[in-house]
């Protein structure tokens, strides 16, 4: 008699165990798609419909490309970024699509956005390349990127220009440096 009494106890434990996990998921899946505190000079412009919502937000894990090059009719060398070389990954950490030269950003659904740097500021880690904001230039196709209209580079780790030597006898020797940052893309 004693365990069928304690049967529905045992029930509404579970229960509540699962109700538990599930907003644990749900808050992590919010906190995934909410617009990330930045400095105001990055901050999203509202539209004219109100603020701009975030439609995806991707980690992006790869290589900043960098050239040793002369600056235009100089002999003075510096590492001159090239393109950015990375994949973007969802939330789960599955592959979301790529990102490459132009600066352009390529969804797996084959929409793709274009953008063109409107502002940036110091990134907190000293060795992180700096955080972004960009306006879409131009999109393409009926998937995530088609209506892009702004987005921001933040949560950057490493990808500063190589510390190694770059002059008159290393001309155009290319290197990659690694880096990581989040991508959060509006509309």
């Amino acid at each position: 008699m004693k365990t069928i009494q304690r049967l529905p106890r045992l029930f509404l434990l579970i229960a509540i165990a699962v109700a538990t996990v599930s907003a644990a998921g749900i808050a992590r899946a919010e906190s995934w798609t909410a617009a990330p505190k930045v400095p105001p000079a990055l901050a999203v412009p509202a539209t004219p419909k109100g603020p701009a919502k975030v439609v995806a937000h991707f980690h992006g894990v790869g290589a900043q490309v960098y050239a040793c090059t002369a600056a235009a009719g100089t002999t003075t060398y510096a590492w001159t970024l090239q393109r950015p070389d990375a994949a973007l990954l969802d939330q789960k950490g599955g592959p979301a699509g790529t990102h490459g030269a132009g600066p352009i950003w390529t969804a797996k659904d084959g929409s793709t956005v274009t953008g063109k740097k409107i502002a940036q500021a110091d990134a907190p880690a000293a060795d992180a390349i700096p955080w972004l904001l960009l306006k879409a230039d131009k999109t393409t196709g009926d998937g995530i990127f088609s209506k892009v209209t702004y987005l921001q580079r933040v949560a950057t780790n490493k990808g500063k220009p190589p510390a190694t030597r770059c002059d008159a006898t290393t001309p155009k020797t290319e290197t990659r440096v690694d880096y990581s940052a989040d991508y959060y893309f509006y509309n």
